[in-house]
């Protein structure tokens, strides 16, 4: 009997995957009405990266009321594109080669190399010490400055969203991808000693977000569910917050961001509603005066206190959750977006860019929070169609209308694409075992393209330049830094 029902759970689980494969199939090749395809925000957030069906185009975000475009590009179909810190350096992949990444000196308009891989590249990230290639079952780390592979983590549980988030701090220079096929566990890989660090148990349920802060010490989770947020500590997996998005509907995660002082953090989804958490220890409730504890108000907030200890765990839980410090709605939902957080003219403000092709720029009131006021709405797609704040009622927004100088996004819904497989379970794998060089695992690694490999020159073009302050441990490069020749792969 306990065999059948384990069969029948198994061929269930099956069923669930395969639909949800199919699900995510439909949205990565169904074409958005706008023509983007990708949209993300650079390290520092200091810049803005889109790729869509005519090229892809990199903003500046040094002012609320000007989107500077930084440079353009006329390659079609780009559907990922990470930029290195404010440098030069941006890493393409296409739909029309989508197991093909290309690394670019996007100013001089030269390819640095072309990497083919055995599956689509899901996922790319990026810092000043090492380029990650996420695929649907293994993770490749390649070291920055010549692009050779140093490690490979194979038969990861399947993750068709290619999600995983690397530490933007070389200091703290950690990976963070599912570890499980049927919880949210989150493994921490070190990627500069290429070796598992540690497990976090986050949630229950697999996961769909994760974010380092910018310090690489702590790591923000959430779970398909998308109820709760949850921020634990890198080194020894210690839960600092949990913080509660809803109790009235589960929802599906977009993003995940920190601020850079690792203060907010800000959490989107496929609502209208953006969520804005401070990370701070709650204070300890101020003593009741001596007339106030004597009255009925004061014995009654005792006895609350007090049978709180009684309730169940999951109920007490919930008492105990932080709830959001300041709120934006959105005029869309459904549609795929990322958030940030950052400071634009010495002011904090959230940032949200969305598949249909704008970026909202909204004020963050640090001291009381609350409601967010948009400031400012650009078009990503180069047309004059900039909405500031003045004209657009937040409040029709949320009700499903919007003043008509702003053009409702058409309300397509995003199918989450986070799906964990049960078959690494069933293989009984480690996190440890999964790991492992290319060479010592015996299999293939990527090989540069050979018609045209590591740059035609024998320059490394300004591979990882640095901000204007670099942090502790960066360093800067310039445009004309000479490397030296990279042994080119042939096999």
């Amino acid at each position: 009997m306990q065999n059948l029902a384990r069969n029948v759970d198994v061929l269930t689980q099956g069923l669930k995957y395969g639909i949800s494969g199919l699900m995510n199939l439909a949205n990565q090749t169904a074409e958005p009405q706008s023509g983007v395809f990708f949209v993300n925000f650079n390290q520092d957030c200091t810049s803005l990266t889109v790729g869509s069906k005519t090229g892809y185009k990199l903003f500046s975000l040094n002012s609320v009321d000007h989107l500077e475009k930084i440079h353009e590009n006329d390659t079609k179909d780009i559907c990922i594109i990470e930029r290195l810190f404010s440098s030069s350096l941006v890493a393409l992949v296409s739909l029309s080669s989508p197991r093909k990444l290309k690394v670019c000196h996007f100013r001089k308009g030269t390819a640095i190399c072309n990497y083919s891989y055995s599956n689509t590249i899901l996922a790319v990230k990026l810092n000043r010490a090492r380029l990650v290639v996420c695929l649907e079952e293994s993770l490749y780390i390649h070291n920055i400055r010549d692009m050779k592979v140093l490690h490979t983590i194979r038969d990861t549980p399947p993750n068709l969203a290619g999600l995983c988030t690397l530490s933007i701090n070389s200091d703290n220079c950690y990976l963070a991808y599912p570890g499980s096929n049927t919880i949210g566990e989150v493994q921490i890989f070190d990627a500069i000693n290429l070796q598992a660090k540690t497990m976090i148990p986050a949630h229950d349920s697999p996961l769909a977000a994760l974010a380092f802060n910018p310090n690489g010490t702590k790591v923000a989770t959430a779970s398909e569910k998308g109820t709760v947020i949850r921020v634990f500590h890198v080194h020894d997996g210690t839960k600092l917050f949990e913080f509660r998005r809803g109790v009235k509907r589960c929802v599906s995660i977009s993003s995940l961001a920190f601020s850079m002082d690792s203060m907010f953090l800000c959490c989107s989804s496929n609502t209208e509603t953006v969520h804005i958490f401070k990370l701070e220890e709650p204070k300890e409730a101020a003593r009741q005066p001596p007339e106030e504890a004597q009255s009925w108000m004061g014995y009654l907030s005792k006895a609350v206190t007090a049978s709180a200890t009684y309730l169940p765990a999951q109920v007490f839980d919930v008492f105990n959750q932080g709830r959001a410090f300041a709120s934006v709605h959105l005029p869309f939902q459904g549609v795929k977006n990322v958030c940030a957080i950052t400071t634009i003219q010495k002011v904090l403000r959230l940032l949200v860019a969305s598949a249909d092709g704008y970026l909202y720029v909204y004020n963050l009131d640090t001291n009381e929070g609350g409601d967010c006021t948009l400031l400012k709405q650009h078009r990503l797609d180069g047309k004059q169609d900039e909405v500031d704040g003045a004209s657009v009622s937040t409040t029709g927004s949320t009700s499903g209308e919007a003043s008509a100088s702003v053009p409702v996004p058409a309300q397509t819904v995003q199918i989450s694409a986070c799906i964990n497989s049960y078959a690494g379970a069933l293989r009984g794998r480690s996190p440890d075992s999964m790991s492992g060089t290319a060479e010592e695992k015996g299999i293939p690694v990527p090989v540069p393209n050979t018609e045209r490999s590591i740059v035609e020159s024998e320059k490394y073009h300004e591979m990882v330049a640095a901000t204007e302050s670099p942090p502790k441990g960066g360093f800067r490069l310039d445009d004309d830094t000479e490397f030296p020749p990279v042994t080119q792969r042939t096999d």
